[in-house]
Parts: structure tokens; sequence; C-alpha cells
């Protein structure tokens, strides 16, 4: 971001469009160089010019100038009365004619968004007719629809003939448009915004008025407030939809503080009793951003699920998704209407169904739980796009609303001065009214002679030949004393506010409190901590064994009374291995990486056929290969080591991840390889020993109490000293003997079981080289009998 950080600095040449992209003038281009400046300069117009909001009136540009266009066309509220709305092709033709020069369609969808109260908390125009719906329906033709501002669009631009902003020339220069709108309340955080820039985003969400006003006015009077008191103040968002906000406190302060993050969202509900004890689930409000109509087809898609692109039949799991959902549900339809915005009725199977069963398996499986991005990402008051947290978003738009105030302050003054200063000169005629009307017939010029008579200001001559007749009354003469007095107590507190920081503070806080007083209202979106909603497939629990091919096929039998010899395979392959478990264990894959990767037993095919491949079942590493297998209970313990001599104790629910892509969880260096696992038996680890046996033949044992824990994985504890061209070979959990397994004399295979005196020789520490073993040519592994 360097470059484009830099850019917002120092705009590269001609950064205003057209032209040759700064070589008019004889410079000599690369075409490299070329085309890096001006795609520098298209990314600078996207950032500022479109996609991002500005900190000081929370508007985009397009947005900026619909308000600003229409404000000029007459189309504000006016106390209880508004303005007759206008089509609303009418509007985007003048926004388009004076200030935005793009297409039509960019300019409408930018307007109906502002009318569309389930896209904005604070609604900015008023609306007639059809402007879309939640359910993702597009507005009507702009020629159907009709628009006028809202009320609190005053509150945008109430004060902007008042010098509080700066105007710019229009794209032509035929006319002058405002840099910002002079907002008297952080609207960047009332309605929230979103876009998509260049290198950048922007994602925030709304929030509620009064809550936002009352953080404003805390922060203003205390720039030291705390984040614990400014987060009481200002809790998290105010969706336009309501719903419910699930996410940890911890967790919305962490968003806030760094200007990014997620936040978990949830449906809100309630119980309809019916007759017979019959019942039925409502949905009465939606996450922000979650549709009627794609919940309903989420369920379609549930009940009905399609075979995947590339699969011959549905998968496992599509199946069992299936059948809960269906064991639970047995309709749903949508009865939303004007009178209620959001109505999604779900029928349960039958009376007995458990509610939390239905809401359960309807939060974890449809979009009536979601998340939604936080990305405080804006046009700071700097002009410059940064992330930004919520208390400087909070401090940069207070010194925009002073500044905003100071200048509307110095503007009235001004007024009032020169009101002052005509009122005096009306004054002093009326005291010399004869001498006055004697001048004016008599002087060829009554202008100058009237300032050298009465020592008058142009301003105040100018203004004594205009005056009407009617105006010398007697009468006049107490008005204007009794208005100059009021002018002169406006001056005076006017003058006030200019010179003390502290009566300017005031001031803007009791505004802002006015406004949060005549336009905020009750919070919509419920803030209340809650788990997320994890539906899992009741699996009966029963015996099975699981079958492992050598080519990593997988399949699931029921019981454990299973002969391997009787097991048939695919041509070319054979067993790995044969693991009796409960059909609620999970299948452990190890990948040759260290990755490790895990599969519901449930979800493994059952039949007499040959099973599924594994890789359809996980999502495996490029570039890795599966080293080895394991099923069983998710207590069962496992010392699982690698061939450089390190090693650590895992338990099988470590190893289990939500991920089809699995998890990273034994740390290898260069070529070192897993070993398989060893399984621990039952019992205390204080009766357990481990053996050690390396390639070169040594064997070491220690209590297995010497090794540790390590949940989330990692290199582990150095198992055995290993020379150099040495590795570890294999590795057992034990009791009270070993086995020992390799080949003899002339490379006969042979099998000896240690224990006693013979078993103890190889004791000592973990760490330590150990002893060879005798009567062995080659050794290939340990196993505990």
């Amino acid at each position: 971001m360097s470059q484009q950080t830099s850019i917002f600095d120092n705009p590269p040449p001609n950064s205003g469009g057209g032209g040759s992209g700064g070589a008019g003038d004889g410079e000599n281009l690369t075409l490299g160089h070329y085309a890096e400046r001006a795609y520098l300069e298209y990314a600078l117009s996207v950032v500022k010019g479109r996609a991002l909001p500005d900190v000081c009136d929370g508007q985009k540009p397009v947005q900026r100038r619909i308000l600003y266009t229409m404000e000029r066309m007459g189309l504000s509220y006016s106390g209880n009365t508004g303005a007759k709305p206008v089509k609303g092709a009418r509007v985007v033709g003048d926004v388009m004619g004076k200030l935005h020069p793009h297409g039509d369609q960019s300019v409408y969808d930018a307007l109906v968004r502002m009318a569309q109260d389930f896209s904005l908390r604070y609604p900015l125009i008023d609306g007639q007719g059809n402007f879309g719906s939640r359910d993702g329906d597009g507005a009507a033709a702009m020629r159907y629809t009709e628009a006028r501002l809202s009320p609190i669009a005053r509150l945008l631009l109430d004060e902007i003939d008042e010098g509080t902003v700066d105007f710019t020339p229009n794209y032509d220069g035929s006319t002058q448009e405002p840099r910002q709108l002079p907002a008297r309340l952080p609207f960047v955080l009332l309605n929230g915004a979103s876009g998509i820039a260049v290198g950048m985003a922007t994602e925030v969400p709304s929030h509620n008025l009064r809550e936002v006003a009352a953080a404003s006015v805390a922060l203003l009077k205390n720039e030291n407030l705390s984040d614990e008191e400014l987060f009481s103040l200002l809790p998290g968002p105010d969706y336009p939809g309501g719903g419910q906000l699930i996410s940890s406190a911890d967790d919305i302060r962490s968003a806030y503080l760094s200007g990014r993050g997620s936040m978990k969202l949830r449906a809100r509900w309630k119980i309809e009793d019916l007759a017979r004890g019959q019942w039925q689930l409502v949905v009465t409000e939606l996450p922000h951003g979650t549709s009627a109509q794609r919940v309903l087809e989420e369920i379609e898609e549930l009940s009905n699920p399609k075979v995947k692109a590339g699969k011959k039949a549905l998968s496992q799991e599509q199946l069992q998704l299936k059948a809960s959902l269906l064991a639970v549900l047995d309709g749903v339809r949508d009865e939303s209407s004007k009178d209620a915005a959001v109505r999604l009725v779900f029928e349960p199977k039958s009376r007995t169904v458990e509610q939390q069963d239905l809401i359960t398996t309807l939060l974890a499986h449809t979009s009536l739980e979601t998340s939604a991005s936080l990305n405080l990402t804006m046009v700071g008051a700097d002009g410059r796009p940064t992330q930004k947290g919520l208390r400087q978003i909070l401090s940069e738009w207070l010194g925009f609303r002073q500044t905003t105030v100071q200048r509307r302050t110095q503007f009235r003054l001004d007024k009032v001065r020169d009101r002052i200063h005509v009122l005096e000169g009306r004054q002093l005629v009326l005291l010399n009214i004869d001498e006055v009307i004697r001048i004016i017939r008599n002087a060829d010029e009554p202008k100058p002679a009237l300032i050298e008579r009465f020592r008058l200001s142009e301003r105040q001559a100018e203004d004594i030949l205009e005056i009407r007749l009617r105006q010398l009354a007697r009468l006049e003469a107490i008005k204007i004393e009794q208005e100059l007095k009021s002018l002169r107590e406006d001056e005076a507190k006017l003058a006030d506010i200019l010179a003390n920081p502290s009566v300017l503070k005031r001031t803007v806080i009791k505004e802002i409190e006015a406004d949060a007083k005549q336009y905020g209202d009750e919070r919509r979106t419920l803030i209340q901590e809650e788990k997320r909603a994890t539906a899992e497939v009741k699996v009966v629990d029963e015996p099975v064994t699981v079958v492992v091919s050598m080519k990593g096929w997988v399949r699931a039998l029921k019981g454990h009374e299973v002969e391997p010899a009787a097991l048939a395979f695919k041509s070319g392959d054979q067993l790995y291995g044969t693991f009796p478990c409960r059909s609620v264990d999970p299948l452990i894959v190890f990948g040759n990486n260290g990755r490790v990767y895990s599969v519901p037993v449930a979800m493994l095919p059952g039949g007499r056929g040959d099973g599924q491949p594994i890789t359809t079942l996980i999502e495996l590493e490029s570039s890795s290969q599966i080293a080895h297998y394991f099923a069983g209970n998710a207590q069962q313990r496992l010392v699982l080591a690698g061939t450089g001599g390190f090693g650590l104790i895992a338990q099988v629910g470590d190893l289990v991840g939500r991920q089809k892509a699995g998890k990273t969880f034994l740390s290898l260096e260069g070529t070192e390889q897993p070993l398989p696992p060893a399984v621990v038996p039952a019992g205390e680890v204080l009766g357990v020993q481990l053996a050690c046996l390396s390639l070169n033949g040594r064997l070491l044992t220690y209590g297995l109490d010497e090794l540790k824990h390590q949940p989330k994985g990692g290199r582990g504890l150095t198992l055995v000293d290993l020379e150099d061209k040495d590795a570890l070979l294999s590795v057992a959990a034990f009791t009270q003997s070993l086995q020992v397994i390799g080949t003899g004399r002339g490379a006969k295979p042979k099998e000896e079981t240690l224990k006693g005196v013979g078993l103890a020789s190889y004791a000592g520490k973990r760490a330590r080289k150990g002893k060879p073993v005798e009567a062995f040519q080659k050794v290939l592994r340990v196993l505990a009998p």
C-alpha cells in the first residue's frame, strides 16, 4: 500500500482525467511508466471519487450530489409537510446534467438505496412507488417512481448556505458543488456504507442514532473517555431489519478498536401455539443481508439436494443433512406482507418434535444465522482513505462538526453585524429626516452628499436611498430600536461562541442532543451473546469396524467380529488395517507433512462394497500424501512422533477439525516423516512405558510421564538421541511386555517378546541413545502385545 498511500499526498499530474497521461508537454514515457501512472490515477479516482464514504458526512460523491441536487430542486421537508415528490427520472437527469457525468443507472441505483428502509437505518429519501424489496426484487424504472427528501435529510442540508462547507467547480465549471455536506450527526455510522474500491473495500454497519449521539457527546465532554465507557454507550451495530447480534462483547470491542472484524448475527423468532397441542415456529426478523427468499431456497436445497458436478450420486453428507432436516421439519411458507415485513412460518414434523431441535437445525444449516463483516475504511478528514477505529471516526467527525459550527457562527455573526450597521444608519436618518430629504432633493449626487454629511458608509447610504416612505413613520423608529437590541444580544452570543472553545463545545452538544431527541428511536437489533448453533447429525451409537486399504479406500462394517482374511479389495489393493470403534468416533488421517484430517465414522460408506476413496472425504494438501490412519474414541491417547526423534502425546479429540482441509498438527523438518501413531493403553500414564526403536537397531524405554500432552500439537520433546544417519523407526506404548519385529539370520522374519529383566536392560531416561537390540540382523518395529 506504500505506493497507493503516496498518491493521496502527491496526486499524479493530470489526475483530473483525459489528456495524454502527463506526456503532453513533450515528456517521454515508457509504456510501463505510462500504464503505472494511468492505473494509479484510476485507482485514486475510484477510491476517493466513487467507492468510499467520507467520515465528515458519511456520503459517497454520488449520494452527496443526489441530496444536494434535490435540495436545490426544492424537494426538502418543511415543518410537518413536505414538498411534492417528483419523478425519479427528473432527479437523475438533474444530477447527471449538473454534477455527475456518469451513467443514469448508477445514479438511480444510489437514489433507490437511499430510499430503502431495509438497506438504510435512517433513509434519506422518501420514495413513492416500487423501490424494491429485501428479497432482492429490483425497483421500478425511474419513470414510474417519485422521490423527495426525507425529514432527517435536513440534518445534512440545512446549513449548506451558511458558509459551513467549501464548494468546488463541477465537472465542466458551469456551477459549484459542495465538497462535503454540513452533517449535524455522524451519518457514516448512522447509515453505514458498503463499497469495493481498488485495493481496498469498506463495510460500515448502521448504528442507533441515540447511541451514536450519546457517544459523541461523551467523547466531546471528555477526550480521555475510556474504551469501556465508550462501548457501553455504543455497544454495537443496529441493523435496519433488527435481528440479534450474538458476538461477544470482547469480539465487538476488538473489531471497533482495529476497524476490522466480523459480527455474528441471528434471526429472531417466536413460538405460536395452535390447537390440539400443535405449534409452529415464526421468524419475525432476519439477519442483515438475509432475505426470506434466500432462506426458502436453502431449505429447498437441503430437502431436495442435487447431485454435485462430477459425482454420480448424492454424498453421504447430503443424505444425512436431508434426513436430519426432514426429521424435524414438515413445511415452510412465507407469510410476509405489508402488515409483517418478515413472517416465515416453519411447521414441525409433529408436535412431539423438540422446539430447540428444530431451531438449532435451521440456524446451523441456513442463513438464519450468519456473519456480517465490519471494515471501517473511509476517506478521512485529511482526505486520505484509511481504516479507522470507532474512537477515531467519532473524533474526526467531532472536529469537523466544531469547524462547521464555527464557520456557521461566523457567517451568522457577519450577517447580524451587517444588519446592525444598516439599522444604525436608518436610526441616524430618522433623527435628521428633514435634512436627509433636503439633501436628496437638492443634490445632484445624493449618495456622496449623505456620506459626507452624516459620515455614513456606502452600505448605509445605499440602504437609505432605497428606503420606502412608509418606513419613515414614528412607529418604525421603535421597531428599529427593538430590533437593534435583539441583534446586539445575538451578536454577543455569537461572538462568545467564537471566542470561547468551551461555549462552542456546549453549543455542539446542545444541538446533538436536540437532534437525537427529535429523530432518535429505539434500538432494533438485540445484542445478546450466544454460541454459534451447531446441529450435529444424530448418529446411532453402535459398534463398527473401520476398514482401510493400502490405496486409501475406506468403509465401516457393523460389529467388531470382522475377519480380515475374509475382506475383499480392488485388484492390486490390500488391507492397511482394521479399527474396531464406535459409529460416533472419528477416523483420523495423517498426512506425510504433519497435517491431520478427520472424518466422522458415521459418514463412511457401509455395506459389502469396496468403500470410498478417502480423498473424496478430505481435501488433501497438494504435493502431500497420506501416511497413516487411526479410528477410535475421542478420549483415546496417542503418541505421535516423527523420524527426527521428536514426539508428543495427544488425544484423538485434539486431532479433530471442522475443515475438510484439515489442520497442521505435528511439526516436521526437512525430510522427516511421521511414524504410525502409538496407542496408549487405557489407565494412568504413570503405569505406561514408551519404547523407541531406531533405524540402527537401538532400543530405549522410559516412563510415558516424561512426555507432555500437547493438545495443539507442535514439534514435541526429544524422544531419543539419534546418531548421524540414524532415524527413529517405531514407537510403542506398553505396560508389561514389548514385542520386537524384524529379521534374523538369512533375512528370515523374527519376532521376540521382551519382558522382565530382558526388557529392563533397555530402560533409561528420555533423550538417551538406548541399547542395541540383540539377535536381530534388522529391526522393523516395536509393538505392545
